[in-house]
């Protein structure tokens, strides 16, 4: 995930949600997120 952009991860994390895919995979996301700051980002383009 440390490769991923950062708006491919939003990107990716949107639709991972969005498609309901497993807790343990969106929970990795998030947590990279959080350690990239990007959580607040994240509600403002919802």
């Amino acid at each position: 995930m440390e490769n991923l952009s950062d708006e491919l991860l939003i990107e990716s994390y949107k639709k991972a949600t969005e498609l309901q895919l497993s807790y343990e995979f969106i929970q990795l996301m998030e947590e990279e997120m959080i350690r990239r700051s990007l959580m607040d980002f994240l509600e403002y383009t919802n």
